[in-house]
């Protein structure tokens, strides 16, 4: 569950959200490998009666049939009581049998619509605020109660308040999570062009709520076919684009938002031609330029929750067949990727995968990028990373490869480095993939620099090939490899024998 968001004496809501984007890093961070699907509540206005003596907050008894009717009544009644019933009622629905009982009654949600479309600033906040308390319930039933209110939040995102188009916002969001049948009343009800123009607000609080509509409606399984399309026929990424490259200037929850989105955009593997011609490649490499430049002055908490979206993005796209590598050939991209890792090794090392994913598909088809790995003395660097995870060890090891693959002069710069050493332990390890890079390293370096292979025997490597002998996944190719390293320097079995090809292909 999202955090709750509470207004306290002193607290402005700057501070309401940045205590929320507290429990969203601990989120992202539990669940960086899953697509982020999560409702969110906002419940900024909690009074002190509202909270138990140690300040947490009370939660209710579901009420009785009788206890929800009576609330209901108390509703529909035109009196003086009508704002305190609807508070009571608002209050009430934060428990999930409360919610239950609520749209089983008849006339419940035409109600509070009744309400929500009022004339009255007042009634019309509290009605919302009963509505969005449903949206965030995991009962499908109560979802698709709510229904009929879409449209209505969709015409008020051009609200009267930033606070009550961002409740708007983010009701919409959490109804579109779960419900298949929600996400198909929206889109022809014109919710894509409605965020289009929501996304040239100044506000930061409503770019932030529309980031998170636009991406649970870009992780919808009928997305790609149904959704992205529409996104793409609209102002929508330009602006994307502009808000996640402005996110040290201007607020980072925003940024944060859109650079999911986008990321949710490249994997589908749908629009990816139109973002390079919107200059995404040279624009996020700017901005992971600039995050770079602030990390050693002031790397905030939260940052990371930016860094890696846009990690992910830039990596994505060069891991398409768009020959985009070509766009970005500024070696100082490697010195920003380094100063990252170096940032975030310790506090958040899931960075460093990211980092690894990037600095691969930088430098599997591109020599420039290998050269300048090189140039810039930055292997030692890399080399360091090996024992941090088994992740990182099998992506150093395949950047390696990447570079020993352009032949033998970047073979021989690897042998100048202190590899070979740092290899040996990595053979001892009992994890057959990170073996399996580790033999696709060796088999290139003895293959393109033969005396890389002379080096191995005289430091034992050749007992630590001898282990992996009885390993089905590995024995064939720890045999090659020892084919190779026990003929002298110089003979024809560094030139790819039968053997070793067919170990190795």
């Amino acid at each position: 569950m999202w955090g709750r968001r509470r207004r306290g004496a002193g607290r402005g809501a700057e501070e309401l959200r940045a205590r929320r984007r507290e429990r969203e890093a601990a989120l992202r961070k539990a669940r960086r490998q899953e697509q982020l699907v999560s409702k969110r509540l906002l419940r900024e206005d909690i009074t002190a009666e509202e909270l138990g003596q140690d300040g947490a907050e009370v939660v209710l008894d579901p009420l009785s049939e009788e206890e929800v009717l009576e609330l209901l009544r108390g509703v529909q009644r035109g009196s003086e009581d009508r704002k305190r019933s609807l508070s009571q009622l608002r209050w009430a629905l934060q428990n999930k049998e409360t919610q239950q009982k609520f749209v089983r009654l008849d006339g419940s949600i035409r109600t509070l619509i009744g309400l929500f479309t009022s004339s009255l600033a007042d009634m019309q906040m509290e009605a919302a605020r009963c509505l969005h308390e449903l949206s965030h319930s995991s009962d499908p039933a109560v979802v698709e109660a709510c229904l009929p209110v879409t449209s209505y939040l969709l015409t008020y995102l051009s609200g009267y308040s930033i606070e009550f188009t961002e409740l708007c916002l983010y009701t919409l969001g959490n109804l579109v999570v779960e419900s298949e049948a929600v996400r198909k009343q929206l889109l022809p009800q014109g919710i894509i062009p409605v965020l289009a123009s929501c996304i040239q607000s100044p506000h930061e609080a409503v770019l932030e709520g529309l980031g998170y509509v636009l991406s649970q409606l870009l992780q919808a399984k009928e997305a790609p076919a149904e959704i992205i399309p529409l996104v793409l026929d609209s102002v929508l990424p330009q602006h994307m684009l502009r808000l996640v490259c402005s996110g040290l200037k201007a607020g980072t929850g925003a940024a944060v938002e859109f650079a999911w989105c986008l990321h949710y955009i490249i994997c589908s593997h749908t629009a990816n031609m139109a973002l390079l011609s919107l200059g995404a490649v040279p624009a996020l490499t700017s901005l992971l330029l600039d995050l770079a430049s602030e990390m050693p002055q002031d790397a905030s908490e939260g940052l990371e929750l930016l860094v890696c979206p846009v990690l992910r993005c830039l990596s994505n796209l060069l891991a398409e067949e768009t020959g985009c590598e070509g766009q970005i050939q500024d070696e100082r991209l490697l010195i920003a990727l380094f100063l990252i890792l170096q940032c975030f090794l310790q506090q958040h090392p899931f960075i460093v995968q990211e980092c690894l994913w990037l600095l691969n598909n930088l430098t599997a088809d591109e020599p420039f990028f290998c050269s300048a790995l090189l140039s810039l003395d930055l292997l030692p660097a890399l080399l360091q990373l090996l024992p941090c995870s088994r992740m990182a060890s099998v992506l150093v090891l395949t950047v390696l490869c990447n570079i020993a693959e352009k032949g033998p002069a970047y073979c021989q710069q690897l042998h100048r480095q202190p590899a070979l050493p740092l290899l040996l332990p990595t053979l001892a390890l009992p994890d057959p993939e990170v073996v399996g890079q580790c033999f696709e390293l060796l088999h290139l370096l003895f293959l393109h620099w033969p005396e890389a292979a002379a080096d191995f025997v005289r430091q034992g490597g050749h007992r630590a090939l001898e282990q992996h002998q009885s390993t089905p996944q590995l024995q064939d190719r720890a045999r090659a490899l020892l084919d190779m390293v026990g003929q002298p320097p110089g003979t024809s079995a560094f030139s790819p024998c039968h053997a070793t090809l067919s170990a190795f292909s």
